[in-house]
């Protein structure tokens, strides 16, 4: 187990980024939200990289300030050997999965990289099936449960797409660690 300070670099450092950026928007009166995920096109590319950095306002970023500095923290401080790879995949391959099958709409923001890590953590305690992972998987449930109910299309203007296919990358990256028996956690 890592020491939260160490645990809290990688996400707080994306957070402290986010807030950089929508604090420039506001500074500037510019909408960086043209370069979100616009799927199946060349310009829409530059999203897979660039749309969990960007939101749609205040309130959009604040909602996912505290989900991501815990469950990336969580992440690093229980799983610091594979932390990077599912902190990476969640972030890189939810925003591939978008481009490939979102509706044709701007997706911007973090939700799909909360999504993945949530989905994770709770799919890996299940698979893993020790104390540890499952009692962090019931901790995360617990306070993230209802999070699983924004994978379905209940708002106009909200990416579901990116809560869906986030959940669907954490749970990938959780059942093909915890079948990976060279992989140390």
């Amino acid at each position: 187990m890592q020491s939260i300070s160490k645990s809290i670099i990688v996400p707080a450092r994306l957070v402290m980024f986010m807030w950089a950026i929508l604090l420039f928007e506001y500074s500037y009166q510019v909408d960086f939200a043209l370069f979100g995920i616009w799927p199946r096109t060349i310009r829409g590319l530059v999203g897979i990289v660039t749309a969990p950095l960007l939101h749609g306002g205040l309130k959009h970023l604040a909602s996912n300030t505290f989900p991501l500095l815990f469950l990336g923290t969580m992440l690093y401080m229980f799983y610091s050997k594979i932390a990077n790879r599912v902190f990476l995949q969640c972030y890189f391959l939810t925003g591939v999965l978008v481009w490939l099958f979102a509706r044709p709409a701007f997706h911007i923001g973090a939700s799909g990289l909360i999504y993945g890590l949530a989905s994770f953590l709770i799919f890996f305690g299940i698979f893993r099936q020790d104390f540890k992972s499952l009692l962090i998987s019931l901790v995360i449930m617990f306070i993230y449960g209802g999070l699983f109910y924004g994978i379905l299309p209940t708002q106009n203007g909200m990416s579901w797409e990116s809560h869906l296919l986030g959940g669907v990358v954490g749970f990938y990256n959780a059942v093909t660690i915890s079948k990976s028996r060279k992989v140390s956690y």
